[in-house]
């Protein structure tokens, strides 16, 4: 129970059968809103198919070769309209699907807890277009340049090692290896990119809420900065080509939404701070006594 007579919690009487009955309608609203997204998605997955690929072919218009993706079986290319029609047709069907699930777990909030939720609802899908977008349009260009052109530079860097002149074909008389991408890996691979970066913008989202709930402190993030350092390095070794550019630019935009993260924890423990004090349990010493025993600690 909250100590705070504004803090109303919508009381309700309503026996666990019409619980679950309400569940359940709100279940086959999402799966209908869900189909319907899919099935719309799907007259236009061809467009979208192009939209994601774009990347790979202005990396071979600028190389001079045909911006051409193949499918190596008769089902590939509909099974890859069929994923992203099921892709797409649930990030446009979330806000959706989303709305429902608020709608039955919200009558169980305080007042307080849906004012704190409603922000982080409305932010993580922002955050994750964002990442998205971000991956789609700075570093799938990027790996895919990487990837693309490494095929010419091991016989470039053979020819530098041995004193040849490189010529201006590497390989025109050799066995050419030409890229003849396909459309299910292809695509695959800008997926995980995309997918892979918008699951990473959601870090502010994630330590604001555990903040919220005490599970982690501003202190806490910032006696952990080194270590956080070194996981996002490994994470940008992880996720990107082995090219120190696109390296350097995940871990300066991972690295600043953690130090953004420690911002929003922070403004959270002060609000909750002032909160407590308002109600009489916490007192100006008693605040300032995690500050003191980490500098303690760090005197240790």
């Amino acid at each position: 129970m909250s100590d705070r007579p504004d803090d109303e919690i919508e009381d309700s009487s309503a026996p666990l059968i019409e619980h679950l009955a309400e569940l359940r309608t709100r279940l086959i609203r999402s799966v209908v809103a869900f189909f319907i997204a899919m099935v719309a998605c799907f007259f236009v997955a061809e467009p979208i198919l192009n939209f994601l690929v774009e990347p790979i072919a202005d990396i071979l218009r600028s190389r001079g070769e045909n911006p051409q993706l193949i499918f190596t079986a008769p089902q590939e290319k509909f099974f890859v309209l069929i994923r992203i029609s099921l892709i797409f047709g649930l990030a446009i069907s979330f806000p959706y699907v989303g709305f429902q699930l608020w709608r039955f777990v919200a009558p169980g909030l305080y007042r307080s807890e849906k004012n704190a939720f409603l922000p982080f609802l409305v932010a993580s899908p922002i955050l994750f277009l964002a990442g998205a977008s971000f991956a789609h349009f700075v570093v799938t260009p990027l790996a895919m340049n990487f990837f693309i052109g490494f095929s010419d530079a091991i016989p470039a860097l053979a020819a530098m090692l041995s004193g040849e002149d490189i010529p201006a074909d590497v390989q025109s008389e050799e066995l050419r290896t030409v890229f003849l991408g396909s459309v299910r890996e292809s695509l695959d691979l800008t997926l995980k990119f995309i997918i892979a970066f918008g699951l990473c913008f959601q870090l502010p989202v994630l330590l604001t809420l555990m903040g919220k709930a005490g599970l982690v402190s501003v202190a806490g993030l910032r006696n952990v900065r080194k270590y956080a350092i070194v996981g996002i390095l490994t994470l940008a070794a992880l996720v990107t080509p082995p090219d120190v550019i696109t390296q350097v630019i995940l871990f300066v935009v991972v690295y600043s939404l953690y130090e953004l993260s420690i911002l929003l924890v922070g403004r959270v423990e002060r609000k909750r701070n002032a909160e407590l004090r308002e109600m009489g349990l916490l007192d100006e010493d008693e605040e300032e006594a995690p500050d003191e025993t980490t500098e303690a600690a760090k005197g240790a």
